[in-house]
């Protein structure tokens, strides 16, 4: 599927000029500095929901096979969930029962929820606002009883079974990757999150896709599997792999409009990513080869149409232009894809409930409502903050993300968090800041404050590079900062993730802007799976004041900025 609008089409960025780079670059700083919200004007959307258009959160390809999958029966085989930031048990074969096993506790449905007239879904992996706009795609070798055949298929969470799209030729795995090895892709549907949110929804659909991509990586642990963005790869690779060029050009108009245009509903590629035994060693993959054979993709057989998901539509044409400015492309010609696993590191008595790791992904919830006086440990504190952590322990600089669910991105860390204590026995209240790549130390120190002490809290873990910024009651603070949201301070602690912006843009270009949100993504559906790991709750708060949060912080300019906002406590009820 392609997008054009009255202007010509946005070049690759390697073959772009420095005057097109620029170009792309002013686009996306535009889109973040337009979609800001301030405690005088929130971004653009709509205003009330029209409830008639709400769009169907189930994509179905009709007339595609359906292949159904098993659903679990128990979680006997699951480990215990704080044993896979250790070590990972022995890989299982690639079969329909593990298959089946990975997306119940990834992408499935995970309850139903219903109240008078009104009845949805939960999900295994969080979505802002229940919108799901992720859909996933399941490219494989042959699979018993599944197909003999090497294939594409779609996934539908609500049968949970394998849409099939398309058949492969024979000798496509087998000449790229390692045996018992298969790929997931992720693509966006930006009208799902538009429809309530409006110009805001592209940091939403991005951040769900990093909460995709840690719950592969999650459920991918408990079997043994290793995970990891093949990001080599560009936007037409990725377009041509999952078969989305079924999707008609969508012309992008020149300003906000309302009217039937399902072509609105098309998806945009973000990534795919390799699932691969644990373990497997001195493997790299040669893009420049498999972009030649996906290439061919298009003439193969593919089968089903889209179904339609509103009747109506509202198009927000700054998404889209923000969408094309940040289309990756093919960017290497080899690459290493696994490093060694790392240990997350875990404190002596640690707070963790008896759940395994299937309890604690498929049990997780959304807080609505924190009940304002739960308090948790220092010890649980650290804990679930050494998990936040992208290179796990051993003394090494904090750099590259090797710990588990981080290791599945391919970029140095480029998110950090600003925490607000509330509720933590044995450490002060206050501000703090959790330095998770130790590289941007000294240009946080500068950006900063000049009057934050920078000092290590009491107890706190050598691996775990935390410094307290000042002390005081932030309470009242947070809840301002969050769009005057009581959740943001009735909790334990809650945070703002602030990532390295606008200098990652111009030096790895403007496709990193979609992937610092998915790093937020994956960080926060860490958190949500250790607040429930401790017997607490969690939640994703998309709506800050983004300029007042820098403003507290002393930062200045686009050096750094807030992308996604947490809370983590006791919930209400």
């Amino acid at each position: 599927m392609s997008m054009s609008s009255s202007s010509p089409s946005s070049p690759p960025e390697s073959l772009a000029m420095p005057q097109e780079k620029e170009e792309l670059l002013s686009q996306v700083l535009k889109y973040h500095n337009q979609t800001k919200h301030s405690f005088t004007n929130y971004a653009r959307g709509p205003h009330g929901l029209d409830w008639a258009n709400q769009p169907n959160p189930f994509r179905r390809y009709l007339s595609a096979p359906l292949l159904p999958l098993l659903h679990p029966e128990n979680n006997q085989n699951s480990p215990p969930y704080p044993f896979v930031f250790d070590s990972l048990p022995s890989p299982e074969p690639i079969s329909k029962t593990t298959i089946s096993q990975f997306l119940y506790n990834s992408l499935a449905l995970s309850a139903w929820k219903s109240t008078g007239f009104s009845t949805w879904s939960l999900r295994v992996n969080p979505s802002s606002g229940n919108l799901h706009p992720t859909e996933a795609y399941i490219i494989s070798p042959p699979v018993d009883s599944l197909s003999e055949h090497a294939f594409v298929s779609h996934y539908a969470p609500k049968e949970h079974a394998l849409e099939l799209r398309a058949q492969i030729p024979s000798g496509f795995f087998e000449r790229f990757f390692p045996h018992n090895s298969f790929l997931i892709g992720f693509s966006s549907i930006f009208w799902r999150e538009a429809w309530k949110y409006g110009e805001r929804a592209f940091r939403y659909c991005n951040h769900d896709v990093g909460h995709a991509i840690a719950a592969v990586s999650m459920a991918s642990s408990g079997l043994g599997w290793d995970v990891r963005v093949l990001d080599g790869l560009g936007y037409k690779e990725l377009e041509k792999l999952m078969g989305l060029q079924i999707f008609p050009e969508f012309n992008i108009p020149s300003r906000p409009v309302k009217g039937r245009m399902p072509e609105i509903e098309f998806e945009h590629p973000d990534c795919v990513l390799l699932v691969m035994p644990n373990g497997t060693a001195d493997f790299e993959v040669d893009y420049n080869e498999l972009r030649l054979a996906i290439s061919e993709f298009p003439n193969l057989e593919w089968k089903g149409k889209p179904n339609l998901l509103s009747k109506e539509h509202a198009c927000w044409d700054i998404i889209y232009r923000t969408a094309e400015a940040v289309k990756k492309p093919l960017t290497m010609a080899k690459g290493a894809v696994f490093e060694p696993y790392r240990s997350s590191g875990m404190i002596s008595g640690n707070s963790y409930k008896e759940f395994s790791l299937s309890e604690v992904v498929r049990k997780r919830r959304s807080a609505v409502d924190m009940d304002g006086f739960t308090v948790m440990s220092r010890e649980t504190f650290y804990q679930i903050l050494l998990h936040c952590m992208p290179s796990g322990s051993g003394g090494q600089k904090q750099r590259s993300q090797l710990a588990l669910p981080f290791r599945a991105l391919p970029w140095a860390c480029e998110v950090h968090a600003v925490l607000f204590v509330h509720r933590v026995v044995g450490l002060p209240n206050g501000l703090y800041f959790l330095v998770r790549n130790e590289d941007h130390l000294d240009e946080l120190r500068k950006a900063t404050r000049s009057e934050f002490k920078w000092v290590k809290p009491d107890g706190c873990p050598d691996d775990l590079i935390l410094y307290e910024l000042a002390q005081g009651d932030c309470g009242e603070l947070s809840k301002r900062l969050s769009c005057h949201q009581d959740i943001a301070s009735d909790g334990c602690f809650s945070l703002g993730m602030v990532a390295r912006v606008e200098p990652t843009l111009r030096e790895k270009g403007t496709w990193m802007y979609p992937r610092l949100f998915w790093e937020t993504g994956v960080l926060g559906q860490v958190l949500y799976l250790e607040a429930h790991a401790v017997g607490i709750s969690a939640t994703g708060i998309g709506c800050f004041f983004d300029d007042p949060v820098h403003e507290v912080l002393g930062l200045r300019g686009l050096e750094f900025q807030s992308l996604y906002h947490f809370t983590v406590g006791g919930p209400s009820c």
